[in-house]
């Protein structure tokens, strides 16, 4: 009896140490990156973007896009996937250029629902058959644009690719989707920030700032037009997106110091003024009111050695820019000038 009692006391310590074993990794698990993030290499930047709930709140995907390009529409017909209609997640890593790699690089996975054997068979013809094996996965080498860009097909519904010269990267992203079961945060930058990107967002990007910048450096940090030029050398950019009444964005500009956010705050305060007295619209036909709510409700506020800047999205500015395709975004330019076709300008408005 005693050592049946033994035997039940030492597998009941068993099972409970199990059992709390499985919660950490269950709650490990819940505060970390999406895993397309964790099997991402390390990077000078970082996006992500979740297209599901964007599928859900525009019309993405629903509908072919017109006017596509001729060598995607041949991709779509021979693999099956079309990104607007199946690409569910997707997460890129941003690889500045440096001196042994004068062009900026990019690795990637992607998620989403795809059939295996056509687009493996589709890698293979654009490869010639050029591939690489390494950890029991083939990757299919692919010359682009004067580049090498390397494809592995991961599992079901995930894909890596990078475009780097170094086969390191894709051979990281291989390594750590084999070990995917265990709570690893994914590249530096993402295990120091990520605990600050607001639940919920469906699109976030962390960057960090060169020491030096370049016109290049300044167009990869995900940032449109010239407000890139406005940030601190050597910061943190952690900016999202997130549904909630509206799209909710937010921005935050870590800095090295207080002085360097307040000069940060007011050199974006005088662009923010300057750029209010422009009148924004979609279609060539007056101010749009989305876009001038949206930009009315821009605030930027310094904390400490930190800038943060806030704006609500109505919506319907959303739809837009996500849904409409670009013929059906620019309209006017195909109207005929009014001095010219007078007669025709009712007709025109009927057509459309």
């Amino acid at each position: 009896m005693r050592k049946r009692r033994r035997q039940l006391w030492i597998a009941l310590i068993v099972v409970v140490l199990l059992a709390g074993a499985v919660m950490v990794a269950i709650l490990l698990r819940k505060g970390a990156p999406p895993d397309t993030v964790r099997l991402l290499p390390e990077s000078d930047a970082v996006l992500y973007i979740n297209l599901q709930p964007i599928r859900l709140l525009t019309d993405l995907g629903k509908q072919p896009s017109l006017g596509r390009d001729p060598e995607y529409e041949q991709f779509v017909k021979e693999t099956g996937f079309d990104f607007e209609r199946d690409l569910e997640h997707a997460a890129f890593a941003i690889h500045y250029a440096n001196a042994a790699d004068k062009e900026t690089r990019y690795s990637e996975i992607l998620q989403g629902r795809f059939d295996h054997s056509r687009v493996s068979q589709y890698l293979a013809k654009l490869s010639k058959n050029a591939i690489e094996h390494y950890n029991g996965f083939d990757i299919y080498v692919i010359p682009l644009e004067g580049r090498t860009l390397r494809v592995a097909l991961l599992g079901i519904g995930t894909a890596a690719a990078s475009n780097s010269a170094d086969p390191g990267f894709i051979h990281y992203m291989i390594d750590h989707y084999k070990q995917a079961a265990l709570p690893f945060p994914g590249p530096a930058l993402v295990r120091d920030y990520y605990r600050r990107v607001p639940l919920g967002s469906i699109v976030w990007t962390i960057a960090r700032t060169p020491a030096q910048f370049t016109m290049q450096d300044r167009n990869e940090l995900l940032i449109p037009g010239s407000w890139s030029s406005l940030l601190p050398k050597s910061s943190v950019v952690i900016a999202s997106a997130r549904p909630l009444t509206d799209v909710h964005l937010r921005a935050q500009v870590i800095t090295q110091d207080e002085a360097q956010a307040r000069g940060f705050v007011d050199r974006l305060n005088t662009f923010l003024a300057l750029f209010r007295t422009i009148d924004i619209s979609m279609d060539g036909g007056g101010p749009d009111p989305d876009v001038k709510k949206a930009f009315d409700s821009l605030q930027v506020k310094q904390e400490k050695n930190e800038a943060v800047v806030t704006a609500s999205v109505p919506f319907g500015f959303f739809r837009k820019i996500v849904s409409e395709s670009p013929m059906e975004a620019t309209p006017q330019k195909q109207k005929p000038p009014e001095a010219a076709a007078p007669a025709a300008k009712p007709k025109a408005k009927h057509k459309r």
